[in-house]
């Protein structure tokens, strides 16, 4: 499975170019789209499963091509998109049923198999029976996948899949997408949350006010920020001082002041040592430093 993006832009009525000249491969298997909130990944996303035209380019998916075969794609495609609703008056097993439903499942004991199946596979087989407006935010989450991947998409795409989860509910998610990645799919999780990149996708792109900045693994970007990452003690004072300074990561207060962590080629006047970068730092500096956007992020 191959999806290639060619010259990609849209441009809306109003003026706003939401997207601008993309040119991007995606492969098997799980592909994070990470950048800040209005750098163009809905739009991309939106014109992917085929809900929105580009104003210019090209895009084909395993051999098909979006605008002519929009048919033959939608069959290949299960979508979980940031504002997933549900209808009020449905259990969790009616609206899963209804899903099928809609992805062509025409027999009943087969399309109850799927139901059943895919709810035990997202971990909500025992709330079949409750309300779907009243599962918990992960659990709503959980049931927007299983709707997702009713009909064994060959490509699944995500968007936002976890903003609003506690921590917890956030490591099952990406638990679960992880596990379906592994059966020769392609899943493009489009995110604004670094950790979610970091931890399930081996290869990425970063969007930037509407163009691709950056396309490779993570260990890539992560390795332009060797040596940039600091970990300074500083006093109160100098915390104030380096905050004007520097882009700041993270801060943990000390009976002495803060320990500090930063993003910087070098650092002059603080106490600080170099630490390992991971995907986090190596974002703050890549906007920082090449395209000197963090402090619009």
């Amino acid at each position: 499975m191959k999806i290639t993006i060619e010259g990609l832009s849209k441009i809306y009525p109003n003026g706003n170019r939401a997207i601008n000249n993309i040119n991007l491969e995606i492969g098997d298997g799980m592909f994070g789209l990470l950048g800040p909130n209005g750098a163009g990944k809905s739009s991309l996303m939106r014109i992917l499963v085929t809900l929105m035209q580009p104003s210019k380019g090209k895009v084909t998916i395993d051999g098909y091509d979006l605008i002519k075969n929009r048919k033959e794609i939608r069959q290949m495609l299960g979508y979980l998109p940031q504002d997933f609703r549900f209808f009020s008056k449905l259990s969790t097993y009616e609206f899963l049923d209804y899903a099928a439903r809609l992805a062509g499942i025409k027999n009943s004991k087969e399309r109850g198999q799927a139901v059943d199946r895919m709810l035990e596979e997202v971990g909500l087989f025992e709330a079949r029976d409750r309300q779907a407006n009243r599962l918990s935010g992960g659990m709503k989450r959980r049931l927007g996948i299983a709707q997702a991947l009713i009909n064994s998409p060959k490509i699944i795409i995500v968007d936002e899949p976890t903003t609003g989860l506690d921590p917890e509910e956030r490591i099952r998610f990406r638990n679960l997408l992880s596990s379906i990645s592994t059966q020769e799919v392609t899943i493009i999780l489009s995110t604004h949350i670094v950790g979610d990149i970091s931890s399930t996708c081996k290869n990425m792109a970063l969007l930037n006010k509407g163009e691709l900045a950056y396309s490779g693994s993570p260990d890539e970007i992560v390795s332009q920020a060797n040596g940039k990452v600091w970990l300074i003690k500083a006093t109160e004072s100098e915390y104030l001082e380096i905050n004007e300074k520097y882009p700041v990561i993270s801060t943990v207060p000390t009976p002495e002041g803060w320990e500090i962590q930063i993003v910087a080629d070098q650092i002059n006047g603080y106490y600080g040592q170099n630490i390992d970068p991971n995907l986090e730092h190596a974002y703050v500096y890549f906007m920082e430093k090449q395209l000197n956007q963090w402090s619009s992020v």
